[in-house]
């Protein structure tokens, strides 16, 4: 968790530089990326809300997350954490954001999507986004962990890239 904590600071320090307010649309997670930025004090000045869409209705009532998407291509896919992260970018007032979503197990996995998939989307307003899918091992617990690393770790790396 220091790690986190650590990763989670760093990245405030980052998007106050860059002038930038964050939001989060999270399933897997279940507001673990949130948790870790609003661990941090005076992180009210560069994070603005998080959307927690556990249920492909929440993705779609939330988000705006279309239901041909989630049928075609499951709540575990590019083309959803995409459409989550465009969302709430749309609903809130940040102009960066990350959406995750996942199988963190122990069930649910698939052999297409097995345990540990999971699925990241991050954009800005800009027009920048980016879209990774990675399969993590470990229990559900060591999942969402690395997961919530992953996306504050790809959000840092960026803002660095930027200068």
């Amino acid at each position: 968790m220091e790690s986190q904590q650590n990763q989670a600071k760093q990245l405030g320090n980052l998007l106050e530089q860059h002038q930038l307010v964050m939001t989060t649309a999270e399933s897997c997670t279940g507001g673990g990326v949130a948790a870790a930025i609003t661990d941090i004090a005076g992180s009210s000045a560069w994070f603005d809300r998080a959307f927690i869409t556990y249920s492909n209705e929440a993705k779609m009532e939330m988000l705006g997350v279309g239901e041909n998407t989630l049928e075609q291509h499951g709540a575990v896919s590019e083309a959803t954490v995409v459409e989550m992260v465009q969302g709430a970018l749309k609903h809130s007032h940040a102009n960066i954001g990350v959406s995750i979503s996942g199988i963190a197990g122990p069930g649910g996995g698939t052999e297409a999507k097995p345990v540990g998939t999971v699925c990241f989307a991050w954009a800005d307003k800009q027009g920048w986004q980016k879209v990774a899918t990675h399969c993590f091992s470990g229990d559900r617990a060591e999942v969402r962990s690395k997961a919530v690393e992953c996306a504050l770790t790809v959000l840092y790396e960026e803002l660095i890239s930027r200068g």
